[in-house]
């Protein structure tokens, strides 16, 4: 067993310093959260074992302690901010391409997670209402630096779409013409790199065996064949059930915790808020006849109730305001689409609503269809994670967490053919960009914002050659 001075961390020249601890540091350490209680913290001697294809984040992560989170305190919510700005600027593809982007910036390039954590909050997040990708990212951002870093992932991510559908419901997107389709079609055509490769280093480090294979491939035959949102659950489901039976492993190592400043007690004040508002909203909406209650309250039973996020959401919203005639289906699906267009999370479709469907209230509905929509997702995250660090240590919890993580590799690679791919590879011409973002990505390791680009531009020069 290696130490962690031996593994590099802290006083080995080749990683900057993440923390104030001095390399004579004893085996507890107190981590100090912003504004929150010293929480103190057992390190093991252990490094956690990772991908070994990641040669990169082996390095950054050797050091990590326990599961890898010790390392992702040491940042600051402009960090934070910053890079999931860029992550809503270029992030296509829907929920479950957003984790293969961030699998790709987090775990892979900053290290800011290892393998094994990345892995087991996706997982908590796919059993959880709301949308998925979001939340993942929100708890990147609170193991990073807290409840700073957590509002800063969310509104780095989720506000730069946000305000496009707010833009185009007020009628100001008129791009239009063959080269700005040609671009779009090009930012499409990335996503498909980006789930492969995702795709693949997944499948190593959580269906690397014959279990964790099977579990992915009847995952993604359910989807393939069901294609519904509750097809999505099905599998994750069913996917914890065939963990605990055929992933039980004896003397599996117990993971390290997973560090956040969430206490028992505020998880449980997050859990009750979450159900008290999801109650009283209807009751009050009986009770005043306000337009802007009526919107929140549309808006925030949509984002409560719906599990697997993304495109699931859309038949509770257009329930929600198409039966009830506050906006037209053509308009509704004119949002839609310009939304499924975007970078960032699908659930930003909700700033268009709130604009188109009660325009008296100007840029406060897309405030209340954004906060009203991601509300109750956040919430009840908040509202699981002190209690899911205890629950992932226990054996069967474990069996079934490997379970389950394979089951979202056959959810994305079930997603890497539909809609990723039967909607963008059309001809031998995207065939050629999709490989060459693969092969940008995969074998010459550069970031996925360089990927975006170039394809981008590539799908604007195809457009102009009268190629697609």
């Amino acid at each position: 067993m290696r130490t962690l001075e031996a593994a590099g961390w802290p006083g080995r020249p080749r990683s900057p310093p993440i923390s104030p601890v001095r390399s004579a540091a004893p085996a507890s350490t107190q981590i100090s959260f912003p504004a929150k209680r010293l929480l103190a913290v057992r390190f093991s001697a252990a490094t956690p074992t990772l991908s070994p294809q990641d040669s990169k984040a082996d390095k950054a992560a050797s050091g990590s302690g326990a599961g890898g989170s010790a390392r992702g305190l040491a940042g600051s919510p402009l960090e934070v901010l910053l890079v999931f700005l860029k992550l809503g600027l270029t992030s296509f593809g829907g929920p479950l391409a957003h984790i293969a982007y961030f699998r790709e910036e987090f775990v892979r390039r900053r290290a800011w997670l290892d393998e094994r954590v990345f892995a087991d909050l996706v997982g908590l997040c796919q059993f959880l209402p709301g949308p998925a990708s979001s939340q993942t990212g929100f708890a990147i951002g609170l193991v990073r630096a807290g409840y700073l870093g957590a509002a800063a992932a969310w509104a780095g991510f989720t506000l730069p779409s946000a305000i496009v559908m707010t833009l185009f419901a007020y009628g100001a997107a008129r791009l239009a013409g063959p080269l700005w389709a040609g671009a779009l079609h090009g930012l499409k055509l990335v996503a498909v790199a980006v789930i492969a490769q995702a795709v693949l280093g997944m499948a190593r480090a959580s269906a690397g065996d014959r279990a964790g294979a099977s579990i992915a491939l009847v995952a993604a035959l359910i989807v393939l064949v069901a294609g519904s949102g509750l097809a999505q659950i099905g599998a994750v489901g069913l996917g914890a059930l065939a963990g605990l039976l055929l992933c039980r492993r004896a003397g599996a190592p117990t993971p390290g915790p997973i560090l956040t400043p969430v206490s028992k007690r505020v998880g449980l004040a997050a859990a009750s808020l979450y159900l008290a508002i999801l109650l009283a909203l209807p009751i009050l909406g009986g009770l005043l006849a306000s337009p802007a209650l009526a919107l929140f309250s549309a808006f925030y039973r949509s984002g409560a109730l719906v599990f697997g996020g993304g495109h699931v959401v859309l038949p509770l919203l257009r329930q929600a305001f198409v039966a009830h005639r506050w906006i037209t289906d053509n308009a509704f699906l004119a949002g839609y689409g310009a939304a499924q267009a975007l970078p960032g999370p699908l659930f930003t479709f909700a700033a268009y609503l709130g604009v188109a469907a009660r325009p008296s209230l100007g840029l406060a509905g897309a405030a209340l269809g954004i906060v009203g929509i991601f509300a109750p997702g956040l919430l009840i995250l908040i509202g699981a994670l002190p209690f899911w660090g205890r629950l992932r240590n226990e054996a069967a919890a474990q069996a079934a967490m490997r379970g389950v993580n394979a089951s979202v590799v056959g959810l994305l690679a079930a997603t890497l053919y539909t809609p990723v791919w039967t909607s963008s590879v059309r001809t031998p011409a995207d065939l050629a960009v999709a490989l060459g973002g693969f092969a940008l990505l995969a074998v010459w390791r550069n970031p996925p914002v360089l990927a975006v680009a170039l394809s981008g531009l590539a799908g604007a020069a195809l457009a102009a050659a009268g190629l697609r």
